[in-house]
């Protein structure tokens, strides 16, 4: 895949980032420089390679799937200028 100045553009846009045409043309080059390494890495023969996510072998970290209320609630209301039974009290705005 190639990118064009048009393309640097585009995403630019897109990405709301203002680019010059000298920039654009260094960016062209780059991204195409970095396109060209990611197609090297598809051509790498990685059949029977397990997925890993670490390079050293260990467990994942998981924890007990319960449901709880995560008992934060006071200290989620504790800044609050009124509060009740850990409820924000707001003052009546209709009548």
């Amino acid at each position: 895949m190639s990118v064009d100045i048009a393309t640097v553009k585009r995403v630019a846009h897109l990405a709301r980032i203002a680019v010059s045409d000298e920039d654009a043309h260094r960016m062209t080059g780059e991204l195409n420089a970095i396109l060209g390494f990611v197609e090297q890495l598809g051509e790498v023969n990685v059949e029977g390679v397990e997925p890993m996510t670490s390079v050293i072998p260990m467990e994942m970290k998981k924890r007990q799937d319960v449901v709880s209320d995560g008992d934060k609630a006071g200290d989620i209301v504790a800044n609050a200028p009124a509060t009740e039974e850990n409820f924000f009290l707001v003052p009546k705005v209709v009548e």
